[in-house]
């Protein structure tokens, strides 16, 4: 390809890589407006994990890999997400971004430093200009190529938002990216199997994961940015034993720091206990049926049946000027929609609210929807969404009633008592069991699986006396 339009915008040899590469359309000085620009976005969509001691430790980790790197026009810059998904990525610019729930997978300072290097080595390597680069040839054509190389700037690099960062790297540049951070990890006096050893808990992190949710093992989309497939896991391992071995691992220092750390949602976000759902923040609660898997979204919650594909989706809305429930649902929520029935007043926990069945379909299967407004405050109301197969029997019926009656306002004594799952660390002690420590954890099913996984066991491993482990406890 280079060869084909060298003269118009160029290719260069990049000096990690020592290969060439088309990247021309986006400049290193574009890459760190870009990185700048999209770094509010993300700021703003996953919040910061307000630790100031975990976010300095994560800095000084990064710091340590990418001293060493090849692009000193880059300034690396590292954030903790307030995220519970196990996720990492790296803007153009330097900007990389590991979340909480990556942390309490990892089980050293060298895991960590691993995830650090690797997406430094996407950063260094260019892959996201040249991603973009070879998207503008695909997309817009030679002429349009010659006619952003002549612009001031190439338009298209400032609005690429979220596609730089969450659409899935190419193999090669998984390859190239692994092959990188083990270099890095080295140069950062790091163990260098460190990176093969976090990729096969992500690995196993995957297959509880799918265990978990009744689904087949789903190992190569886990990480659907960077997929953690066998062949990976191989690959590293393999190419880390071309580097000295007996690097540091700082295994005890790394989990003495996370302990305490927030585990799965935070109380910002709000997080479920049980099949409860609690929002200290926003003061409610609603309790979902039995079975339900409650996913907790952004802008709302969704709890979920596979057995029978009921689900119920919970958010909050403006009034738009309605006066009250019924009002909102008839002249703003439904406004416009044919084959509404009438619209029936009730009482939710003290609260005006208003509900109204219709026909409809949920996945592709004709089903009963049932709104409901509750006049959560003057100008809010809650809302519930809930999708009834048609043929369910009472009991489903009943317990999706029960679920949306559950709504009601916690109390400030209420919230003051809620805390979120954390990570504790805790040495185990002479004669203690996987099984029993892992009976401690907070979590409902495959209690020592997870445990397993979290702290990196294999299925035939012991527990040592004195030695450091994770508990998630509530």
């Amino acid at each position: 390809m280079c060869s084909a339009i060298a003269l118009l915008a160029g290719c260069s040899t990049n000096a990690a890589t020592g290969r060439t590469q088309f990247a021309g359309l986006m400049s290193p000085q574009q890459e760190t407006q870009v990185g700048a620009s999209e770094h509010e976005k993300i700021v703003k969509q996953f919040g910061l994990y307000k630790n100031s001691k975990l976010q300095s430790y994560v800095t000084e980790i990064g710091k340590r890999v990418s001293v060493n790197t090849e692009r000193a026009d880059v300034q690396y810059k590292f954030f903790v997400l307030d995220s519970p998904i196990v996720n990492a990525f790296a803007l153009p610019g330097g900007y990389v971004y590991i979340s909480r729930g990556l942390m309490a997978l990892s089980n050293s300072e060298a895991e960590l430093a691993g995830v650090l290097a690797h997406e430094i080595g996407h950063v260094t390597a260019r892959h996201s200009a040249e991603r973009y680069s070879h998207g503008v040839v695909t997309s817009l054509g030679a002429a349009v190529i010659a006619a952003a190389v002549d612009s001031t700037g190439v338009s298209q690099a400032l609005g690429l938002g979220s596609n730089l960062y969450m659409s899935s790297y190419s193999r090669s540049q998984e390859n190239e990216a692994d092959s990188l951070g083990i270099r890095y990890l080295s140069k950062g006096g790091y163990e260098p199997k460190a990176m093969s050893s976090f990729l096969n808990a992500m690995q196993n992190q995957s297959a509880v994961d799918s265990k978990a949710k009744g689904e087949k093992s789903g190992g190569a989309n886990y990480f659907s940015t960077h997929p953690a497939t066998a062949d990976r896991v191989a690959k590293t391992r393999n190419e880390s034993a071309q580097y000295k071995a007996g690097g540091d691992w700082d295994r005890d220092k790394y989990l003495k720091m996370i302990d305490g750390m927030t585990y799965g949602d935070s109380a910002e976000q709000g997080f479920a206990k049980g099949q409860t759902f609690y929002h200290p923040q926003m003061k409610f609660a609603f309790t979902a049926p039995n079975g339900f898997e409650i996913v907790n979204q952004p802008s709302q919650v969704i709890a979920v049946s596979k057995a029978s594909g009921a689900a119920m989706i919970f958010d909050m809305s403006a009034s738009q000027g309605a006066p009250n429930p019924a009002s909102y649902i008839s002249n703003v929520w439904m406004k416009g929609k044919s084959g509404i029935g009438s619209v029936e007043n009730t009482t939710v926990n003290g609260m005006p609210a208003a509900s109204v069945a219709f026909p409809g379909e949920v996945n592709g299967k004709k089903a009963t929807i049932r709104v409901m407004a509750v006049q959560w405050a003057a100008d809010r109301y809650a809302r519930f969404q809930i999708a009834i197969p048609n043929g369910s029997n009472a009991n489903l019926v009943n317990s999706l009633k029960t679920a949306s009656y559950s709504l009601r306002k916690l109390s400030n004594s209420e919230v003051q008592k809620l805390k979120p799952n954390t990570v504790r660390v805790i040495a185990a002690k002479s004669g203690e069991s996987v099984s029993g420590l892992a009976r401690r954890s907070a979590f409902s099913n495959l209690q020592e699986e997870r445990f397993r996984v979290l702290n990196g066991l294999g299925q035939n491993d012991q527990l040592q006396a004195g030695r450091l482990y994770k508990v998630i406890v509530d």
